[in-house]
């Protein structure tokens, strides 16, 4: 792997813990449980190979839609994780970070990441983004709608509105774009994830379902997102 060619934000569309219980006649939950499991050792693997963020879709607007027991397993899933995760997180000097309509999610959750952000917010090495309770189109009405309101109080000039001020307005402002966006169970659709920031991304599936997602999947995107030639719309 070429260390002075690695991309600085990894977005990653976490996918197949369904699947990957199926295959294994285990209930969906067991799934997501070994699929927190990936996360952190992913998690701890980017940040040794010098990532500066990761982001990975964690929870989106359209799992509401899954059965009521799955969702409350899910919401457990990541206070769990919340609970035994922060010291490593420190440990490793890893930011958490969430991005997404957070105030929709169960207090008890919304309390438990508030915490972790604040307990991690001096940390300087990766910065770890979960999206949560996240869609993009959404993202995109919501920058809209602040937008408008700055314009119809005088507080910026429609003129003066353009990519950088779209962008920030998003719930990313603070991250870069991501370079390489990596979607796991061989699926390859967007899911509206991200839907403005992966304008330039590079893609790259893997049929791998995410809890059998190693350390070495992530090596394998990397070296083949270095041997990309990235143009940005160039003929270069």
């Amino acid at each position: 792997m070429d260390k002075n060619n690695i991309p600085q934000h990894i977005a990653i569309i976490m996918d197949g813990n369904g699947r990957w219980a199926k295959k294994r006649h285990l209930p969906r939950i067991m799934g997501h449980r070994y699929g927190v499991q990936t996360v952190d050792k992913i998690t701890s693997h980017c940040a040794r190979l010098g990532i500066k963020a990761l982001t990975l879709y964690s929870f989106s607007t359209e799992n509401w839609k899954r059965p009521p027991e799955e969702v409350d397993a899910l919401m457990q899933l990541l206070s769990q994780y919340l609970d035994k995760k922060i010291s490593k997180l420190n440990n490793n000097n890893i930011k958490l970070n969430a991005i997404g309509d957070i105030n929709g999610l169960q207090k008890s959750v919304r309390e438990k990441l508030s915490s972790a952000i604040n307990k991690t917010s001096k940390n300087t090495g990766m910065i770890l983004t979960l999206a949560l309770n996240y869609g993009g189109r959404a993202e995109i009405v919501t920058a809209c709608r602040r937008l408008l309101e700055k314009v119809t109080s005088k507080k910026l000039n429609i003129d003066d509105i353009d990519e950088s001020t779209f962008s920030h307005q998003l719930y990313t402002k603070n991250l870069p774009d991501p370079e390489l966006l990596i979607r796991t169970s061989g699926e390859s659709r967007l899911s509206n994830f991200l839907l403005w920031q992966i304008s330039y991304a590079e893609f790259v599936i893997t049929k791998v379902l995410w809890p059998d997602f190693k350390a070495s999947d992530i090596d394998k995107a990397i070296e083949e997102y270095s041997r990309r030639k990235r143009r940005f719309g160039t003929s270069a």
